[in-house]
């Protein structure tokens, strides 16, 4: 009987720690500047910056969207994260992919994949956000795991010209549908301890078991 219990105790501690310790940093996208000011027919730069969190990551799509009433992407120049790069340009819709050049050489930390350059068309205000229904980070494993951790909070927000127009200054439909976010925004500090404290509460009752039966 005793074995029984000391087997099932190192079952479910194998099971967990994996568990826990995947909780300490998701991987995830960013803009280099969460605002910023361009001027009407002036351009703007804005970075693309991947961070791997805890994990080797093989490649990136990113799907940027905005409102192509208000800025225009007019280029995108490859960041030094990825050594191969490639975009596609569509009205309203940027699409970069970033990636490794051998198969098992992963990535690890983060870095800027792309650098965009919008020109500013009218006065406004718009969001660029990613599109967390198609943008992905893959892991470096064997099934191509998407890891990507897709926030509302990853966005930037710039204002064009004076910033305000005479209509709406909402951004096009296309655009806002996909600024709403598509899975739960990051966990803040607190909830991140709490999320360690209790399965690190039930490793430490597991291990005292393992110690009150290998003792006895």
């Amino acid at each position: 009987m005793k074995k029984i219990v000391l087997f099932c105790l190192l079952i479910v501690y194998i099971w967990l720690l994996p568990k826990v310790f995947s909780q300490v940093s998701a991987a995830s996208l960013k803009f280099d500047k969460t605002s910023a000011s361009v001027d009407v027919g002036g351009t703007l730069s804005l970075g693309i910056i991947v961070d791997a969190g805890s994990d080797e990551i093989s490649s990136t799509d990113i799907y940027v969207t905005y409102d192509a009433n208000l800025i225009e992407a007019q280029t995108v120049n490859n960041g030094s994260f990825f050594p191969t790069v490639t975009n596609n340009i569509t009205p309203g819709r940027v699409y970069i992919a970033g990636m490794v050049d051998d198969p098992a050489s992963s990535k690890t930390g983060s870095g800027t994949v792309a650098t965009i350059d919008f020109k500013g068309l009218k006065d406004g205000s718009v969001t660029i956000s990613f599109d967390c229904n198609t943008s992905k980070i893959v892991k470096g494993d064997i099934n191509a795991t998407n890891i990507l951790q897709c926030s509302s909070d990853d966005k930037a927000v710039i204002s064009v010209g004076s910033g305000s127009s005479g209509g709406s200054s909402s951004s096009s439909s296309n655009s806002s549908d996909n600024n709403q976010p598509q899975t739960l925004p990051k966990s803040g500090i607190f909830e991140n301890l709490i999320n360690l404290a209790i399965p690190g509460g039930i490793l430490f009752l597991i291990g005292s078991g393992l110690k009150l039966l290998i003792l006895k």
